[in-house]
Order: structure tokens, then C-alpha cells, then sequence
């Protein structure tokens, strides 16, 4: 559930205006704009190699862009990128997770550079995700699924109003992608904001989803 200070859909909004990006001769993304409301899913979609996970990482300020501007909550970025990431939960591809620690301390690192967790806050959020037994195991000895769905408890906890996720289905079995997309809608329903790359259609006719093509 959203803090009360976000939790209204019109007050989040996430705007990218014209945004270009080169990637050495390639120019990569070209003229792309969208607006992104609370209670809102934007699906990006094309070909491998057309830009999708740049525009992702540009979007959260991972990755420098020629021209263009990206604004939340209708200031610019980089001046309010602060504020924006405390807002903003990325998952990428790769989960990030330390393979020497357990599930629960990898979590317990994560969340605590943006708050303080439990113990008790981390094992729920495991049980949100259904590896709850997997929480004292390391993360080494987990399987591929299983360390996604690690990765998936940080939406859990770190309670962000915008998720921006690519390729969130990676190494999910069907349950673990209806799982997701049981995440997804309840985020949404609470006012919440998703941008995300994924080689499938996600929360498929969802009022809130559409889409946008990088050709």
C-alpha cells in the first residue's frame, strides 16, 4: 500500500519529452515521448537490440541521453533525481543479489539503503512471493526462478509509488508470472505507477495498460 501522500493517482505523474539517445553510429531512441499517470501500466515492446531496456535505464537516471527531458511529478530530472529515486523501485534483468549471502540478508542490504527493515518485514515479503522457506538459504543455492523471486520481495518492501522493471518474467514459471502480475495489479489498483520491458504482454487488458512500440 501506498503512503497517503502518493496514493491519489493525480499526483504522480512521470512525462518524457522528445528523449534521444545514441549508442556509438546507432541512434538508438528517436523522438520518444509518453506520459505515465498513477494507476498506469506502460509496456514497452519490439525487437531485441531496439532500445527497450536503454529507455528504461535512462528513464531512471542510470544512463545519460543526448537531448530530451524526463520530469516526475512535473519537476525535471537530474535537478529533483533524489527525490525521484526514493520513489522509484528498478529491477533489471540481472538480480543484483550477493550469492554468499542468504535471502533474507540480501534483502535486509537492499531495503536498508532506502529504510529500515525487520526481520519479520523481510520474512513476509518472502511469503508474498512464495519462497518464504528459502529465507536462511544462500542465494548461491537457490534456483534461477527462486532468486527472481528474491528480487520480486523488493517491490514488497520498499513500498515505492513507481516500479520500473526489464524483462521481470525471466526464469518465472507460470505461477511466478501470475504471481507478478497479482503484484503488478494490486500496485496499480493503490494508485501506483509500472513502466516495464517484457518479451510478453503483461496483465493482458488491464483499463490502465497500453503500450509503447520501439521500432
Amino acid at each position: 500500500m501506498l503512503p497517503d501522500s502518493v496514493r491519489q493517482t493525480d499526483k504522480l505523474c512521470l512525462e518524457v519529452r522528445n528523449l534521444h539517445l545514441w549508442r556509438g553510429e546507432q541512434h538508438l531512441l528517436r523522438n520518444v515521448s509518453f506520459t505515465l499517470h498513477g494507476g498506469q501500466l506502460l509496456q514497452v515492446q519490439g525487437p531485441n537490440g531496439v532500445g527497450k531496456t536503454s529507455l528504461l535505464r535512462c528513464v531512471a537516471g542510470l544512463l545519460p541521453v543526448e537531448s530530451g527531458e524526463c520530469l516526475w511529478n512535473n519537476q525535471k530530472l537530474p535537478q529533483s533525481q533524489s527525490a525521484f529515486h526514493q520513489q522509484l523501485v528498478y529491477l533489471g534483468h540481472s538480480q543484483a543479489l550477493k550469492l554468499d549471502l542468504t535471502a533474507q540478508e540480501n534483502l535486509l542490504f537492499a531495503v536498508g539503503l532506502r529504510r529500515a527493515a525487520t526481520t519479520d518485514e523481510v520474512i513476509h515479503a518472502l511469503a508474498r512471493v512464495g519462497i518464504a522457506q528459502c529465507a536462511y538459504l544462500p542465494v548461491r543455492v537457490l534456483s534461477a526462478g527462486q532468486r527472481r523471486r528474491v528480487a520480486l520481495a523488493q517491490l514488497v518492501l520498499l513500498d515505492a509509488p513507481l516500479w520500473i522493471l526489464d524483462e521481470p518474467t525471466t526464469n518465472l514459471d507460470v505461477q511466478g508470472v501470475a504471481l507478478l502480475e497479482g503484484l503488478m495489479a494490486a500496485h496499480l489498483s493503490s494508485g501506483g505507477s509500472i513502466m516495464t520491458a517484457a518479451h510478453q504482454v503483461l496483465l493482458a487488458g488491464h483499463a490502465g495498460s497500453r503500450e509503447l512500440v520501439l521500432s
